[in-house]
C-alpha cells in the first residue's frame, strides 16, 4: 500500500497533513536547540565546593550536550500515536492527551511539555506491539518517511477499522532497504514485534539470542543496551556497561549505533581486548593446541597449580612483642589452612587473611594472660616478620603469569595438575617447543591470555559490570565465555550469535553449553528467524550449506522477495577470475550503496592488484564508506558482521579451503554468502562445493 495522505476524519490533521507535520518537526529541533542551549548556558561556579566537583559536574555537562545534539541526518521522530483515549501519568512522560510523537529522544517545549517521545518510553510500545487484533487502545498509527533528512511522506494504519486491510508499510520496506554507506545504522524506526519483547526484557535476566544471517540480532543486542540504560540509568551508571565483539573492524561499525540513541557511555571491546592487559601477544597457536587451551578443563588444571602453592606449616609461629613470646602451634597454623582452603576463596583473598587469623589467635592468648589489645594491636601482630615469614613459606604470593609459564614449560609442572583431566598427547599439544626464560621473553598466544586471565581471577576477584553485550558468541571457546562471564558475574548480559556461523575449530555446539561456561546456565534463549536483510533468493541459497553446517537448526525465512538479487556465474579458467570478479564490481557499482567484494583470505593480495590495475581504489574492513568511496575488499575471515547493499563473491571453494577444515570452511562460506542487502554476485572458477549445488 502506498504512502498516503489520510482521509479526514476525527484523527487526521487539517487541510495539509503533511506541512502540519513538517511544522511539527521544525518546531521540535528548534525545542531540541533550545534545550541544548540551555544546558551549554549553564554557570556551576557558585554551585561546586571544590575543584574535583567542578571536573565532574562539568563531564555531566558536556555528556548532555552531546546527547542533546541534533543530528541532521537522522529523523528527530519517525513516527506518531494516536490513543483512543488519553494517557495520563507516569506513561505519557507528563503529557496530556492523546497523540504521541515517537523518536530516538525526549524532546520537551519551554513550559516541559514533550513533543517528541522517547521510543524506549512505555508509552511508545504499542508502536511496536500494536496491532489490529490488539490495538492497545491505538486508534492510529502513523510512519514517516524521510529523504535526505527532510520529512516527504507518511503512511497511516487504523487499528481499529475493521474495514481496513492489513498490509506491508512501504516506507518500513523502504527504511529496512535503504542503501547502506557508512557505519551500521539503528533500527529504532524498523524494530519487529519479537525483536521488541527482547529489546524490552529485564535487566535482572541474562537472553541470549539465536538469529541466522539477516534476523537483526546484532541490532536487537545495541538497543537493548539503549533500553537497559533507559529503565535502569542510576544502576548502570554505577555498575557499567561493555559491549564485546569479534574484531575491530566489527566493532567500528557498529560504534555510531548506540551515540545516534543518545547513548555515549558503552564500552566497546574484543576478548581479546579483555584479556590482553597486561599481556602482549606475540605468537599464534596451531588449532589443535588453541582447542585444548581453550577447553574447560584448564579452569580446573590452573586451580590445582595455583592451590599446589599452598604447603603445610611444620613449625609454630613465635611472635615476640617486648618481653613476652607468644607461641601459635603448626597444628593450629594448619586449621586455619584447611579452613581457608575449605572455603575456596580467591587465593589472593586468603593469602592477606591467612596472617589475620594467625594475629588473632595471638591476641586471645594475650587476652587470656590478662592483657587488653585492640585492633591495632592485630594488625601490627599481622606485619610481624614471624607471621609474614610464615605467610609466606605457607601461602605465597603467586604471580599469574608465571604460573601459566610454568605449566606451558614445565612438562612435569603441568602432568602433575592435568592428572586425570588431559592426556598425554592433550599435554604435549599445548607444551612450548622452546620454553621462555620469563614473563616478558614469552612469545604468548592470545589463547594464553585467556589462560593468565583465569589465573588472575583466581587469585583476585574480576570487577563485575551491570550488563555485557557479547556478540557473534558461537566464536568462543569454553575459556574465552569464562572470560567474559567473569565481566557480568553480578550483572546481566545479552549473548548473540548464530550457531551456523561458528568458525573457529573451538565454536560451540549448542547454547546450553555456551551459557553454562559463560556461568548463565538460566539464561532465556530466543530465536528469531524472520530475516529483514538479506533478500529471500540470497538466503534460500546460502541455506543449503544448514544440513551440512549446522543439522536441525531452522533456516531464515525472509519476508524481502527480490528478483534478481542472485546470480552465479562460471568462468571459464582460473586466468579469467580476477578480470570477471572486477567487471561484477563494476556492474555492482552502477547501483546505489555499498559494494563489498569478499574473497578467500590468500586471495585478496591477487584482487587488490586486479582492482588498482582497473582504477578501482578501495577500502579495507573497518574503513568507513562514503558516497564517493563504496568498494570495500573484505578477506572472508573478517566478514562475519559486516553488511553491504551489494556483494561479489570470489571462488568459493577457496573460502572453504582457507579453513582447517572443511565444516568451518562450509560456515565462513555460509557467512560470506549472506552479508548481501540487495543483492549477490558469485564468481567462481572452480567447481562449487557439493554442499551448494
Amino acid at each position: 500500500m502506498p504512502a498516503h495522505v489520510a482521509e479526514s476524519d476525527s484523527t487526521t490533521d487539517p487541510v495539509d497533513p503533511l506541512a502540519h507535520e513538517r511544522a511539527h518537526l521544525a518546531a521540535s529541533r528548534a525545542a531540541l536547540r533550545a534545550m541544548r542551549e540551555d544546558v551549554q548556558a549553564l554557570d556551576i561556579r557558585d554551585v561546586t565546593a571544590n575543584w574535583v566537583n567542578a571536573a565532574v559536574l562539568q563531564a555531566q555537562i558536556d555528556d548532555r550536550i552531546k546527547a542533546l545534539a541534533d543530528l541532521s541526518h537522522t529523523p528527530l521522530f519517525f513516527g506518531r500515536l494516536d490513543y483512543l483515549h488519553a494517557v495520563g501519568g507516569d506513561l505519557a512522560e507528563g503529557a496530556e492527551g492523546e497523540r504521541f510523537y515517537i523518536g530516538r529522544r525526549h524532546v520537551h517545549d519551554a513550559a516541559g511539555d514533550p513533543m517528541v517521545i522517547d521510543w524506549r518510553a512505555p508509552v511508545s510500545q504499542p508502536y511496536y506491539q500494536a496491532s489490529p487484533k490488539n490495538p492497545q487502545d491505538v486508534g492510529l498509527r502513523r510512519r514517516f518517511g524521510y529523504t535526505a533528512g527532510e520529512l516527504t511522506a507518511y503512511e497511516d494504519e487504523h487499528l481499529t477499522d475493521p474495514v481496513e486491510i492489513a498490509h506491508t508499510s512501504r516506507l518500513l520496506q523502504a527504511e529496512i532497504e535503504r542503501p547502506r554507506v557508512g557505519p551500521m545504522r539503528d533500527i529504532v524506526a524498523t524494530i519487529q514485534p519479537e525483536q521488541d519483547e527482547i529489546v524490552r526484557s529485564g535487566l535482572g535476566g541474562t537472553v541470549c539470542v539465536q538469529g541466522g544471517p539477516g534476523t537483526g540480532k546484532t541490532a536487537v543486542g545495541l538497543h537493548r543496551v539503549a533500553f537497559l540504560l533507559y529503565a535502569h540509568r542510576d544502576r548502570l551508571a554505577r555498575t557499567g556497561t561493555l559491549v564485546i565483539g569479534p574484531n575491530r573492524s566489527f566493532l567500528h561499525y557498529i560504534e555510531q549505533v548506540l551515540p545516534a540513541l543518545g547513548e555515549l557511555e558503552v564500552k566497546q571491546a574484543t576478548v581479546d581486548d579483555l584479556v590482553t592487559a597486561d599481556v602482549e601477544v606475540r605468537s599464534t597457536d596451531d588449532a589443535a593446541a588453541a582447542v585444548i587451551k581453550g577447553d574447560a578443563r584448564m579452569a580446573e588444571v590452573l586451580r590445582r597449580a595455583i592451590r599446589s602453592h599452598v604447603t603445610t606449616p611444620t613449625e609454630p609461629v613465635v611472635v615476640v612483642r617486648g618481653s613476652r613470646r607468644w607461641r601459635v602451634p603448626a597444628y593450629e597454623v594448619e586449621e586455619m589452612v584447611d579452613e581457608l582452603l575449605a572455603r575456596d576463596m580467591r587465593y589472593g583473598s586468603a593469602h592477606e587473611a591467612l596472617p589475620q587469623r594467625i594475629a588473632h589467635a595471638v591476641l586471645v592468648r594475650m587476652e587470656e594472660a590478662g592483657e587488653a589489645p585492640d585492633d591495632r594491636v592485630q594488625n601490627t601482630v599481622a606485619r610481624n616478620p614471624a607471621v609474614k615469614a610464615a605467610v609466606k613459606a605457607i601461602w605465597p604470593a603467586v604471580d599469574p603469569a608465571k604460573l601459566v609459564l610454568r605449566l606451558l614449560a614445565e612438562p612435569e609442572f603441568l602432568a602433575a595438575h592435568a592428572e586425570g583431566l588431559l592426556g598425554e598427547d592433550e599435554q604435549k599439544l599445548i607444551l612450548w617447543a622452546k620454553p621462555a626464560r620469563s614473563v616478558k621473553t614469552a612469545k604468548w598466544s592470545a589463547a594464553d591470555a585467556v589462560l593468565i586471565d583465569e589465573a588472575r581471577d583466581l587469585v583476585a576477584r574480576t570487577h563485575s559490570l551491570g550488563h555485557v553485550v557479547l556478540d557473534e558468541a558461537q566464536d568462543l571457546s569454553p575459556m574465552q565465555y569464562r572470560a567474559v562471564g567473569r565481566r557480568c558475574s553480578t550483572g546481566s548480559a545479552t549473548v548473540l550469535g548464530d550457531l551456523a556461523q561458528g568458525t573457529t575449530p573451538w565454536s560451540t555446539e549448542s547454547w546450553s553449553e555456551a551459557l553454562f561456561h559463560l556461568g548463565k546456565a538460566d539464561a532465556v534463549v530466543e530465536e528469531l528467524t524472520a530475516g529483514f536483510r538479506v533478500p529471500r533468493e540470497v538466503i534460500a541459497y546460502a541455506s543449503r550449506l544448514l544440513p551440512a553446517i549446522s543439522p536441525g537448526l531452522a533456516a531464515v525465512e525472509s519476508v524481502r522477495e527480490s528478483p534478481g538479487s542472485l546470480v552465479v556465474r562460471e568462468v571459464p579458467g582460473a586466468e579469467a577470475l580476477d578480470a570477471a570478479v572486477v567487471a561484477a564490481c563494476e556492474e555492482s557499482l552502477l547501483h546505489e550503496g555499498s559494494i563489498g567484494l569478499i574473497a578467500a583470505d590468500a586471495r585478496i593480495p591477487a584482487l587488490g592488484a586486479a582492482l588498482a590495475a582497473a582504477g578501482h581504489a578501495y577500502l579495507s574492513p573497518g574503513e568507513e564508506t562514503t558516497a564517493a568511496s563504496r568498494l570495500t575488499l573484505v578477506p572472508a575471515s573478517l566478514a562475519k558482521g559486516l553488511e553491504y547493499d551489494y556483494v561479489v563473491l570470489d571462488e568459493p571453494a577457496a573460502v572453504v579451503d582457507g579453513e582447517p577444515d572443511e565444516r568451518t570452511g562450509l560456515r565462513r562460506l555460509y557467512v560470506a554468502l549472506t552479508r548481501a542487502v540487495s543483492g549477490l554476485t558469485v564468481v567462481h572458477a572452480a567447481e562449487l562445493p557439493e554442499a551448494l549445488v
